[in-house]
């Protein structure tokens, strides 16, 4: 999660959103980035998505099977999608989301769909503290230039 909170802090210092996603397999990084909508043009460059395409790209499968993503905020619905079509095995996050939270806090897109990737396992509010401190800091200066 740590990588994950460096790649955060990228991310919010280009202007984006501060989300950052790592995603290890066999205990290796094989993939780290952040959201890059901004950089991109792309309302689809989100942290995961990104990451997603690189593992796959690295391990030349888009079978996640034996990897494990880690993000700094729940994924949002179209993130938890493509982590559980990917059959990551278990996806970690920092900070919960309320309003946009796919694999728990607003909807669990595993229980919607539980047979594409039963194994996958679940894990939130890893450095929840420190990862929703970081988002706060970004939308508060937002709001202060406005």
């Amino acid at each position: 999660m740590k990588v994950a909170i460096k790649e955060a802090l990228k991310g919010e210092s280009a202007g984006e959103i501060p989300v950052g996603a790592v995603i290890v397999c066999d205990g290796k990084v094989i993939a780290r980035t952040h959201n890059k909508t901004e950089l991109l043009k792309d309302p689809t460059a989100h942290a995961e998505i990104l990451a997603i395409r690189k593992a796959s790209k690295k391990i030349s499968d888009w079978r996640l099977n034996n990897c494990e993503i880690y993000v700094t905020l729940e994924p949002c619905p179209m993130c938890a999608a493509a982590i559980i079509l990917s059959r990551i095995k278990r996806a970690v996050f920092g900070a919960y989301d309320k309003e946009y939270g796919a694999l728990g806090s607003k909807i669990n897109l595993k229980e919607i769909f539980p047979s594409v990737n039963p194994l996958l396992e679940i894990k939130g509010g890893v450095l929840e503290n420190e990862c929703s401190q970081i988002l706060k800091g970004f939308f508060n200066k937002i709001r202060n230039k406005i």
